[in-house]
């Protein structure tokens, strides 16, 4: 290459990789490719396709994305969306950002829903703490025939979840903003739920994340579920689908994987699930709350083991 000339993008990203690598960014060679794709103005990158030499002024706008990942801002908030399941969702700061193990607990409510839906029925499932929408916008799109409403407290959360319903979602999916602690929130609704999913903030608060992403770029509100176990908006959760489910209907909420006993436990206490067990994320780890309600507060309940 000769003095002055512009290097190509497949040199770029890799100058980007070392980069990132050096930063401890845990995916660094995803990164860079993304934030190369961005820059282009493409959904995806193929680097062995990619020009040479780079474009007037990438160098410049590429080389500022790769400064901002560098210093831990979250690749999502850059390109300002990501990939949940068969959705892309707009991302914004100010609102928790959706990870991958998640994607397993909407797929335990997607096959519930799609059981109702095979079985004659038209199920009603509510997503609270629903954030930018990801359960609740994987139900309404992956389901055809059910009924869809998405709460959170948060109205950042709120507005992103109604965006991205604008974008991907049926007209049929309803969007509100409501405390989970509320014991009047979705009064109207009141044991006829199918379904009630939910990921709630449940990090304890001596448990603060280690990494910059989640530490300094989550909001608190969608991550400290607060008490001294982090558990009170998960119990919250637990009152609410307790309210809210009709018999049999199904919950299904995570939880740390540390949590995972005190979470059944607490299911049990109310006296209105049975069935209640544990499942795991995509690793493995117990990080998945699930049970059935029970008809009323004389039927059957019980804590079952966790299982794999």
């Amino acid at each position: 290459m000769s003095a002055g000339a512009t290097p190509g993008v497949r040199a770029l990203v890799e100058g980007a990789v070392r980069v990132l690598d050096e930063a401890d960014v845990p995916s660094p060679r995803v990164d860079a490719t993304q934030l190369a794709a961005y820059a282009l103005g493409l959904p995806r990158l193929e680097l062995a396709l990619a020009p040479d030499p780079a474009p007037d002024g990438f160098v410049e706008e590429f080389a500022g994305l790769v400064e901002r990942r560098r210093s831990r801002e979250p690749l999502q908030h850059i390109v300002g969306s990501t990939v949940f399941r068969y959705l892309t969702l707009r991302v914004e700061p100010g609102v928790f950002v959706p990870r991958p193990e998640t994607e397993v607990v909407a797929q335990v409510a997607i096959d519930e829903a799609a059981r109702l839906v095979a079985a004659g029925g038209r199920p009603l499932v509510v997503d609270l703490c629903c954030g930018t929408g990801a359960i609740a916008l994987s139900v309404d799109t992956e389901v055809p025939g059910t009924d869809v409403v998405a709460v959170d407290l948060s109205a950042e959360a709120v507005g992103l979840t109604r965006a991205n319903h604008g974008a991907v979602g049926s007209l049929g999916m309803r969007v509100e903003q409501g405390d989970v602690r509320d014991p009047a929130l979705l009064a109207e609704l009141a044991g006829r739920v199918d379904v009630l999913v939910s990921n709630p903030p449940y990090v304890p608060p001596d448990a603060v994340p280690r990494e910059p992403e989640v530490r300094d770029h989550d909001p608190d509100l969608a991550l400290y579920g607060g008490g001294l176990d982090g558990l009170d908006v998960p119990r919250a959760v637990l009152a609410a689908a307790a309210r809210l489910l009709a018999p049999g209907g199904l919950l299904v909420m995570e939880h740390a994987e540390v949590q995972d006993a005190a979470v059944r436990q607490a299911a049990s206490a109310t006296g209105a699930f049975e069935q209640v067990r544990t499942l795991p994320d995509l690793t493995g780890r117990p990080r998945m709350l699930v049970a059935r309600r029970v008809a009323g507060p004389d039927a059957p309940s019980g804590v079952e083991d966790s299982q794999p």
